[in-house]
């Protein structure tokens, strides 16, 4: 098996960073250690760059099958390895949906074929596919979706009754979407009335209020308890949701978790003069004070993971009327860069970081031998040189759609280097053609 070397590294792992060497041979990490040596091993000597787990992207949407024109498996996890992520879970809104075992098992056969990271396909939950839920393997999957509020591709499940007895009749993670719809449904309408289709962007906040997501994701955590379903809700965007969360146990016992993404911890209402339509986002970005408060939540663990939410559209999509111009936005190449100016503003700890992005979506998937640094694990890495300033441009944006809300944005870290399962997938700008991603696998009982 091919042995690779690399020298002289920062790790960043478990709430410590060491210099150390590592050790590769085949898919894992066979050897951490100071001054390690091996004739037979191709030596990449990092010169003091930071060594990181590769990181575990929780929620994106890839947008295959049937979406392909706004970004695909292979576009879409190119640029992500390009992010230092190495591996993610898509979620089930294509077309057609991820609803049953047969249409999962295509998609995995997608990933398989196409496919630059590692990857899993959460099974999507509908007002009327219990039954083929129940027969799902819980270790076939990273989970199940359920959009609790509608978002793109409507794959809305308001039935109150199915909803509990989906809580009832899985171990694995249930993902949330939670915005509540009839409260959205309302809020339109007003605006509709005064407005009609052109309603100007800075109002989508109140649209997809800080009311609806509360009373939803409020909701589903009063099930969860009821029910003792295993409930990670995603994207938080208000400050008030943070209250519902808890930091007073470890990760390991918590049976109610969180996520928190790169938009809404960057941009607030602000920045919809700037950015209209391009930071259009379910759930909205809200205000500087929720942004705020969501920093605190995460920093004080009440929310545990940092994910993206990517979700390529056309730019001739997005330049749209309001009612027209779909939400979401591709994230996956800029994440990590965006973060790091966080850290190097001292918000934010490398240690916390690779905690939040890597070891906390491992644990909370029971991702198995994956988001950490260890001997014996998959050799998924990533490497950043924190004095690195580049400028996202057109030239350098790897997404199929062609764009990124980050455009012009100049970041001080840049990602060399990105391992997946022991193979130099990308560096420095330049990708390999060979596929080395495999399926996820969970340590489940």
């Amino acid at each position: 098996m091919k042995k690779t070397l690399l020298k002289n590294a920062n790790i960043v792992n478990e709430n410590s960073v060491f210099e150390s060497d590592m050790l590769l041979q085949g898919e894992r990490i066979t050897k951490i250690a100071t001054d390690i040596s091996d004739d037979h091993a191709t030596v990449i000597d990092l010169n003091g760059k930071h060594l990181l787990p590769g990181i575990i992207d929780d929620q994106v949407h890839f947008r295959e099958p049937g979406l392909t024109h706004k970004g695909d498996i292979a576009s879409e996890s190119r640029a992500a390895i390009a992010g230092g992520i190495t591996s993610y879970m898509e979620q089930p809104n294509t077309v057609p949906q991820t609803t049953t075992i047969k249409k999962l098992e295509k998609k995995f056969e997608l990933g398989a074929k196409h496919s630059f990271a590692n990857y899993s396909f959460p099974f999507g939950g509908t007002n009327d596919n219990l039954e083929e839920l129940k027969k799902l393997d819980k270790k076939a999957c990273s989970g199940v979706k359920l959009f609790l509020g509608s978002s793109t591709g409507n794959m809305l499940v308001d039935d109150e009754t199915v909803i509990e007895r989906i809580f009832k009749n899985t171990d694995m993670v249930i993902s949330a979407h939670c915005e509540d719809e009839e409260t959205i449904k309302q809020n339109l309408a007003r605006y509709q009335d005064e407005y009609g289709d052109d309603i100007p962007i800075k109002y989508h906040p109140r649209i997809r209020s800080a009311d609806a997501c509360y009373l939803s994701s409020s909701k589903a955590i009063e099930l969860a308890k009821k029910t003792g379903a295993r409930l990670h809700v995603f994207h938080l965007s208000t400050g008030r949701e943070t209250e519902l969360f808890r930091n007073d146990i470890p990760l390991k016992d918590k049976k109610i978790t969180a996520e928190v993404c790169i938009h809404h911890l960057w941009f607030s209402d602000a920045d919809y003069a700037t950015q209209g339509t391009l930071i259009k986002w379910n759930p909205a970005v809200k205000t500087a004070v929720d942004r705020e408060k969501l920093w605190k939540a995460l920093l004080d663990d009440r929310l545990d993971v940092i994910a993206t939410d990517h979700a390529p559209h056309t730019l001739e999509e997005k330049d749209n009327v309001y009612t027209k111009a779909p939400s979401g936005g591709p994230l996956v190449q800029h994440a990590l860069p965006a973060i790091l100016e966080k850290y190097h503003d001292g918000q934010i700890s490398l240690e916390k970081i690779t905690e939040k992005m890597c070891h906390n979506p491992s644990m909370l998937f029971q991702v198995e031998k994956r988001g950490y640094i260890r001997e014996g694990y998959f050799a998924d890495l990533t490497v950043v040189d924190l004095n690195s300033p580049w400028q996202v441009s057109k030239e350098n944006i790897a997404y199929k759609c062609g764009w990124s809300p980050f455009e012009g944005n100049r970041f001080r870290s840049k990602i060399t280097h990105t391992f997946v399962n022991g193979h130099l997938a990308y560096v420095n700008g330049n990708w390999s053609d060979e596929r080395r991603a495999k399926r996820m696998t969970f340590d489940r009982g």
